[in-house]
């Protein structure tokens, strides 16, 4: 490839180095003493760890997360754990690449690695590679709140039957919902402001998993919903497996790589920590991803031990397949409404910084500006998600290729071209494990556009999202 025909040895010079403490180079980073200076010239934070930390769980935490118990279903508890524990490790690991690759270009932005690594072709293809993931995070969000919002209204409303009214219109919704908490919300100068709205989030996810506990102990297995009508009723219907393969199981392992992208937001929220150290920041990353590794882990462990083989992609759906009207059932629909919801603000951030970064790399701040590209962002957003009836196969190739690049690909390319050869060699354990992390990414990739070509072969739709 052209881009990596570029030489790198003339680059290293170019901007100040970070000083080699051990905090500045190890992935477990040792204690500081607290009297490093902060190396990086491009903004200086005023974000508390607390709300660092809420941001970025927000960003972690996906629509995802309810079909974890249906993934556990197809790999059984065990596979599941060992998986969903490598994954997330793999992430911590790409996050300090990240801050490594930052702090030896001393600047916090994504392009900036890119332009650094590769030149503007690099910057270039970092900006659209961010784009283009967070506007499908944003838009499948906001195809939640479409089809999701007029259900949960009709079941409120104790209507049986979907109406011609206005208010049952998810179109209709979707910008109301747009115009009168999105927008205010992204409005916002910071991302560190969001941290309330990010904890409230959270609270709505942690309500989510407390009524997964909940349900576990009151329904009980076998289930009539999901009888058919059949005389008899296999015995292991109501066994948990520890151990499972079959046609489904290599299906989720794409779905649980891509419940731990963040990585757009690292740096940004990075840039507005207070006191910004590689350790503070990696500290940030490793409380977020175990947070979300605690719940995703419970979630689909209460809800596998639920319905066992007769969890379904969906499990909130098979929630209520078994009780339509459970009025616990319909809070925790609306409280993952409103989660869904206010993580779009944090995920459109990345994708401003990056248009800022890519069309006006030199300007100061500019309200105009800003307010200019929220708007403009939120409204392509919103036609595609109006005129567009099924855009998954487009959401699909996207993320098939865009996640595994903001893990694995870039973060592992930048790591290799940005950190000079005086100090960690080609043939280096670093270097050797981050092409070896590069390559995993790719493999990623072959694998979820694989599984995408044989759904269309095949007709069938697989479960996943972030």
């Amino acid at each position: 490839m052209e881009l990596q025909k570029l030489s790198n040895g003339h680059h290293h010079h170019d901007l100040p180095m970070a000083e080699g403490l051990p905090e500045e180079e190890q992935f477990l980073p040792h204690k500081s003493d607290g009297t490093k200076r902060s190396q990086f010239t491009d903004f200086e934070g005023k974000t508390s760890f607390g709300m660092s930390v809420f941001n970025l769980s927000n960003a972690i935490m996906g629509s995802g997360i309810l079909g974890l118990s249906y993934a556990m279903s197809n790999t059984g508890i065990l596979l599941f754990l060992i998986l969903l524990t490598c994954i997330a490790c793999l992430s911590s690991y790409s996050v300090h690449l990240l801050l490594r690759s930052a702090g030896i270009v001393g600047i916090r932005a994504y392009e900036q690695l890119g332009l650094r690594a590769f030149g503007h072709p690099g910057k270039i293809l970092a900006g659209v590679v961010i784009t283009l993931h967070n506007i499908g995070a944003m838009s499948s969000y906001l195809f939640i709140v479409k089809y999701e919002l007029p259900l949960v209204i009709q079941a409120f409303l104790g209507q049986t039957s979907s109406t011609e009214d206005w208010f049952m219109n998810g179109n209709y919704l979707i910008i109301i919902v747009t115009v009168c908490i999105i927008f205010p919300l992204a409005m916002m100068k910071h991302l560190g402001y969001l941290g309330y709205t990010s904890g409230f989030s959270l609270s709505c996810m942690v309500f989510f998993l407390s009524a997964v506990i909940y349900k576990r102990f009151n329904i009980t297995c076998p289930l009539e919903a999901f009888s058919n009508n059949a005389t008899t009723i296999p015995e292991d219907v109501c066994s948990a497996k520890f151990f499972t393969i079959n046609q489904e199981t290599a299906y989720t392992i794409p779905i649980l790589a891509f419940a731990f992208v963040c990585h757009p937001e690292v740096l940004p929220i990075y840039t507005e920590l207070c006191n910004p150290t590689k350790r503070r920041m990696q500290n940030i990353s490793n409380v977020s991803i175990l947070g979300m590794f605690i719940m995703y882990l419970l979630t689909a462990t209460f809800g596998y031990l639920t319905f066992y083989a007769n969890t379904e992609a969906e499990l909130l759906h098979t929630y209520s397949k078994v009780d339509p009207l459970d009025t616990l059932i319909l809070c925790v629909r609306l409280a993952v409404l409103v989660a869904v919801t206010l993580t779009v603000p944090v995920v459109l951030f990345p994708i401003r910084r990056a248009v800022l970064q890519l069309l006006f790399p030199e300007k100061p701040f500019h309200w105009l500006r800003h307010i200019t590209i929220a708007l403009c962002l939120l409204f392509s957003v919103n036609v595609l998600v109006i005129l567009v009836p099924n855009i998954r196969d487009i959401f699909g190739i996207i993320g098939a290729t865009t996640a595994p690049s903001l893990i694995f690909i870039l973060p592992g390319l930048f790591y290799i071209r940005i950190v000079p050869v005086e100090q960690e060699p080609m043939k280096s354990r670093p270097k050797v494990q981050a092409a070896c992390f590069t390559a995993l990414g790719f493999i990623f990739m072959i694998m979820s556009l694989t599984f995408i070509g044989l759904d269309w072969m095949s007709g069938v739709k697989r479960s996943g999202g972030h």
